[in-house]
């Protein structure tokens, strides 16, 4: 029944489209008309004036826009197959520089914005084999074109026109580089969004080509939003979630403001609350639950701003007021400017602490998390992975788990490897197959993560764990996972639950039904931590002396540490790390119930 109405919520979104789009006139029809009007400059400005946290942000950029002034113009350098950091710091010079113009009116900025955009259009191409690269560079093309409008010579306008037409749009007609109009994951909403910010800046000029290619990226940036359903959790993760998610945001609130209406894409089902499951990817450590493809810091999310301006919820600002008040480099975010337009509306003076200490959510790629508190920075914090390692830039993680307590990261998650350090290197990473080399990494196996494997096997790449909630109070907090579908072939059921107790423990709870082979289970969880081993099913872990309890119940083993050395020369060193926890003998038939207990020792 949730797959069909998805899906009638799909068609709907798609129908009303086509229905409103066939008379519509765009209401914003003048210079500048993407995402930052005219009117908003004095909103903007008053902010400043009014609120500390605004003004200091403000001058943040102000800085960083004259620093980049000092930059040598980039250039066509290509590492791999990705054009993608030039594109990317092309984007970032343009909104800084054209914010900067925007609220001083300083002719430094918008010079030597049109002197960077002439040279951008002058590259032969924007690398379309690797349409990211296209998309990013489009959307900041166009976004200096419509900024800075007023200023740019006449001559000016119409190379960057000319060049958003052959270099953005063009390619985007070409089989070879469009399979991301199909496409379900950030590759959807990263190309829709760039290529319509190029229409879109120049619609007045190609009225029939922006109502084409309008309706072309919306038929298709669905297919990505219908993954939010139906609480928000993103598939591909944390570090993903910022890049897909805001480029869904730039589209959404481009459309929304040059039509005048979002045609339904926010309501679709998932999409508001998706900002919610953000929100609880944060731990006390200030690390983030970086399962998939993701590194474990903290990101500033400009699009965060957008989500509580639009749901008048400005508890999810959280994180990211705690980001804007201690972070250093803010200034390396290339959308930051982004966050005074999204956020005018928004005060920053008094912070609204969240209500809720867990979040479920479904879809795809199921999670969850559950703390004890968001101000007590010794909480406890328990991220939860289920899901399939079929998803987009998926690992076999299922079952796998990250721990806060008393500010640090007690269970860890290696996150992501250099895509590039591999792709250069030949090993093929983009296969899903179960014999795929990609299962053969070190970071992207079960051996690596969080979870059990039995007899050294791999998890299933067709399996998918759901995430149920169990219990809730403040005594105990639980979800439950099915893993069965991911060990077919070694086990009839496995199952695992993970709780918090009286605000204090955390409890892992394994259950092995039906042993199909006898061979081995290792129970394997990743730490920096110095590892103590206790005797009698027990053992410690330190760091910054500070001292995390563990204990084995409901059968004989002993805990042991392992190295996380890599198994190939392609693999990424993990220095610092080890892996912590057991191995049990296991016999055909034989049924496995035991508790893991970790509790800190304060």
């Amino acid at each position: 029944m949730k797959k069909v109405f998805l899906f009638c919520c799909v068609l709907l979104a798609q129908t009303a489209w086509a229905q409103e789009f066939k008379t519509l006139i765009p209401a914003a029809q003048g210079h500048p008309r993407l995402l930052f009007f005219k009117e908003d400059e004095a909103i903007i400005l008053k902010n400043i004036q009014q609120d500390t946290l605004w003004a200091n942000l403000h001058r943040q950029i102000l800085q960083e826009a004259d620093a980049l002034l000092l930059k040598e113009p980039l250039i066509r350098k290509q590492i791999g197959r990705r054009l993608l950091g030039v594109s990317r710091e092309m984007l970032r010079r343009t909104l800084f520089w054209s914010y900067a113009y925007r609220l001083t009116k300083q002719a430094k900025y918008a010079q030597r914005a049109e002197r960077e955009l002439l040279q951008i259009c002058q590259f032969s191409d924007w690398n379309p084999s690797h349409f990211l690269d296209v998309a990013e560079m489009t959307t900041a093309v166009a976004i200096g074109y419509d900024w800075l409008f007023e200023v740019l010579s006449a001559e000016s306008k119409k190379v960057i026109q000319s060049a958003i037409l052959t270099k953005g749009i063009e390619p985007s007609y070409d089989e070879r580089y469009t399979s991301w109009l199909k496409a379900s994951h950030n590759w959807n909403q990263v190309c829709n969004a760039g290529i319509s910010l190029g229409i879109l800046a120049i619609q007045e000029d190609y009225p029939d080509k922006a109502k084409e290619l309008i309706q072309r990226a919306q038929k298709s940036i669905v297919l990505p939003m219908k993954d939010y359903a139906p609480d928000g959790a993103y598939p591909e993760g944390y570090a993903y979630w910022g890049y897909g998610t805001s480029f869904q945001v730039l589209y959404n609130d481009a459309i929304e403001k040059v039509y005048g209406s979002d045609f339904g894409l926010n309501q679709l089902p998932g999409f508001y609350a998706s900002a919610n499951y953000l929100l609880h990817m944060t731990g006390p450590s200030q690390k983030n639950f970086n399962y998939s493809d993701s590194g474990d810091g903290i990101d500033f999310h400009p699009a965060m701003f957008w989500f509580a301006s639009k749901t008048k919820n400005t508890s999810l600002l959280f994180t990211e007021i705690n980001t804007l008040k201690t972070s250093k480099n803010l200034v390396s975010d290339r959308l930051l400017p982004l966050v005074m337009i999204w956020g005018k509306d928004l005060s920053l003076v008094n912070q609204e602490i969240p209500q809720q200490l867990t979040y479920v959510g479904g879809g795809p790629n199921p999670v969850a998390m559950m703390r004890t508190s968001w101000t007590d920075k010794n909480a406890l914090y328990v991220g939860i992975k289920g899901g399939s390692p079929s998803v987009n830039h998926g690992h076999m993680d299922v079952g796998s788990f990250v721990f806060d307590a008393m500010g640090e990261r007690w269970a860890m998650d290696f996150g992501m490897q250099n895509y590039e350090s591999l792709e250069s290197k030949g090993v093929g990473i983009w296969g899903k197959e179960q014999n795929s080399q990609r299962w053969d990494v070190f970071r992207y196996h079960n051996m690596s993560h969080n979870t059990i494997t039995l007899n050294n096997q791999l998890q299933a790449v067709k399996g998918k764990a759901e995430v149920v909630t169990k219990q809730n109070s403040n005594n105990r907090m639980a979800f439950n996972l099915d893993l069965s579908s991911l060990y077919p072939e070694q086990a009839t059921a496995v199952h695992r639950e993970i709780a918090i107790v009286q605000q204090k423990q955390v409890e892992i709870s394994d259950e092995v039904s039906s042993i199909k082979q006898g061979g081995e289970l290792v129970w394997t969880m990743l730490t920096t931590a110095e590892f103590h081993e206790n005797g009698g099913g027990k053992a410690y872990l330190t760091q910054h002396g500070k001292r995390l309890n563990l204990k084995l119940t409901g059968l004989k083993g002993k805990w042991i540490t392992w190295s996380t050395q890599p198994n190939h020369d392609y693999d990424a060193p993990n220095p610092g790390t080890r892996f912590v926890g057991f191995k049990i003998a296991t016999q055909t038939g034989q049924n496995l119930k035991y508790q893991v207990v970790l509790e800190p020792q304060n």
